[in-house]
């Protein structure tokens, strides 16, 4: 398969979600949908927050196992358990109303430049492409502000590269040194530690999904040369011609805003364009300009179409945030002009290395990409500047302390997360990373390096199995639903429909209340059968389980999940009636009804 049709090919496999919104009309609660019910979807006007990444959106099918258990057959998750008890709350599905086309990237990756030369791996990459994310970017995160993509072993980086850096309290540490290890990160690097650019495009090649590339920015900041911001921005339209088309979506530096980020802060004795010491929105907005005019013209003689994105601040800054942060996207959105097709943030949801509770924890994944996308359109219109697509980059928590980041509470909070950006209209997202160290339980990969305590290399943790079971479940629109009678604010639900006839919803219950839920559509023709998935934690370092369960099924190793997920059984049960389901405290529920 060639990579330039991977933007559009990768898409086979988008998934959606949909969540609570404007009430509707009660009257198909608790009774079957009427017969003569349409599914007649109408799709809503483009979002400007989403744009071109909804260009490549195409209609899903439903695939499930062969087979669905009987609850008669049920093991280990009873008919009684799943099934019985009074009802507490009644969820209406309207697949009538469509609220978004789901934005085929939003379910994203980070590769990263620690992982090796993954693509001799086969077991990963059968992970990767089961986990289908359509969009996995590169080369890493800060480090892509010391990456030089066509570096070799004889010339790692450019001549007028210092040999030393200044951190953001102006101390001297060498360039290789900067991040406290030895950082010989370029792109013809074939070390077995590290990721090279050419395994990178075998990557993607591989798991059949698109690229989101970041150049080096740092480069035109701490650059010796006569006209820094030149030589980056010309490095960068070099990759562009190399790319040759099969790249559309590059980023503008990572973090630019950040102290600890490569070109925050610059000895200006070597410096030979007049650039301030430390970094501004507005110096990087016009910098962006430079990148995008010598970008796009390199685009045009390969005859391909790129887009350029800007990174601005994600929140209302902290106090204690420097003048930087805090001028940040004023700077940016007041020079940048027309040069960014789209805006970037990165968010870690939770406070930095807090120990942070389950409660506060799965909170985020609702409440923080609504706050996010409502700062961004506050911040926009106060510099009258219009609205673009918007990309989380990178996204994860960052708790420490109870081994959170490797929980199943974690993958919870991925589920509530990817449910909340397609509900806040978000055009592309990216989970950092795919695979790291285990850091004491701090670990933010998605995958083992053996080096915990399953022993195996790449094992899944449970963040996989809820991002794998809501791509699997989830249709190609969103629509709306209501939940009745709520008991509490424990449910949240996002519920969605198949081009192929089918509706689907994930019904998450953050608390520790058992609740029972009838489920009741309008304007879909139900079919003969329902089916679900249940995904609960286990019993180890309880409240933290580094274990999830698939319908009982477990995993085999001490930590992770069943490997045998890709052919487990939903439970199913006849739609004779509003499908009843009963949702144990702290777990989540995929379930999808056939369609007539």
């Amino acid at each position: 398969m060639k990579l330039t049709a991977l933007l559009g090919l990768s898409l086979l496999l988008g998934g959606w979600a949909c969540v609570k919104t404007a009430s509707h009309g009660d009257s198909t609660r608790g009774r079957p949908v009427a017969a003569d019910a349409v599914y007649n979807p109408s799709n809503p006007a483009p979002s400007p927050t989403i744009g071109f990444f909804g260009n490549a959106w195409l209609p899903r099918a439903l695939h499930l196992p062969a087979d669905t258990m009987e609850p008669a057959t049920q093991q280990t998750e009873t008919a009684n358990a799943i099934l019985s008890g009074q009802v507490t709350e009644s969820l209406v599905i309207d697949a009538s109303n469509v609220l978004v086309q789901t934005p085929p990237y939003i379910f994203g990756a980070n590769a990263n430049l620690g992982m090796g030369q993954i693509v001799n791996q086969p077991t990963l990459m059968q992970y990767i492409k089961d986990l289908s994310p359509n969009i996995i970017r590169a080369p890493a995160g800060s480090f892509s502000d010391l990456y030089f993509w066509s570096g070799t072993d004889a010339n790692p980086h450019p001549a007028d590269v210092p040999l030393n850096l200044l951190t953001n309290i102006g101390a001297v540490v060498p360039f290789n040194l900067f991040y406290g290890s030895n950082n010989s990160f370029y792109g013809g690097n074939n070390q077995s530690w590290t990721l090279s650019l050419t395994n990178y495009y075998n990557l993607l090649a591989q798991t059949y999904n698109a690229s989101i590339l970041t150049v080096n920015y740092g480069y035109a900041r701490y650059g010796t040369g006569p006209d820094p911001v030149a030589a980056a921005a010309h490095m960068a339209a070099d990759w562009v011609r190399y790319d040759k088309g099969k790249t559309r979506i590059w980023e503008i530096g990572n973090e630019t805003f950040g102290d600890w980020e490569a070109g925050y802060r610059i000895d200006q004795h070597q410096n030979h364009d007049g650039q301030p010491a430390v970094v501004t929105g507005a110096l990087y907005g016009r910098h962006v300009g430079v990148f995008a005019d010598s970008m796009r013209a390199a685009a045009r003689e390969v005859g391909s179409t790129i887009y350029i994105g800007a990174t601005l601040y994600q929140n209302p800054p902290e106090s204690w945030r420097d003048s930087t942060v805090q001028t940040w996207n004023q700077g940016v959105l007041g020079t940048v002009g027309t040069a960014a097709d789209f805006f970037i943030v990165h968010d870690y949801f939770t406070p930095w290395h807090a120990n942070s509770t389950v409660s506060e924890i799965l909170s985020t994944g609702v409440n923080e990409p609504a706050a996010v996308m409502s700062y961004l359109k506050q911040q926009t219109a106060a510099a009258g500047v219009p609205m673009r697509p918007v990309a989380m980059t990178e996204w994860n928590i960052q708790a420490s302390g109870s081994r959170q980041n490797v929980s199943y509470i974690a993958g919870m909070h991925a589920a509530l997360t990817l449910g909340s950006l397609i509900r806040n209209q978000f055009g592309e997202a990216s989970r950092w990373d795919l695979a790291e160290g285990y850091v004491n339980g701090d670990s933010f990969g998605m995958f083992s390096f053996g080096d915990d305590a399953s022993g195996m290399l790449w094992n899944p943790r449970p963040v996989f199995y809820y991002m794998y079971y809501f791509r699997k479940c989830f249709g190609d629109r969103m629509v709306a639903d209501t939940l009745y009678n709520r008991v509490n604010a424990d449910l949240v639900t996002y519920s969605s429909t198949f081009n192929s006839g089918q509706a689907s919803t994930v019904i998450i219950n953050t608390g520790n209340t058992t609740h029972t839920v009838s489920i009741s559509f309008q304007h879909f023709p139900a079919g003969a059968n329902y089916h679900w998935y249940i995904l609960k934690g286990g019993t180890d370092n309880a409240p933290f389980s580094e274990q999830v369960y698939v319908n009982g099924a477990g995993p085999s190793l001490p930590i992770g999940g069943p490997l045998n997920y890709a052919s487990i059984k939903p439970y199913g049960a006849p739609l004779n009636a509003a499908i009843k389901i009963t949702v144990p405290p702290l777990s989540t529920i995929y379930l999808m009804a056939d369609g007539r």
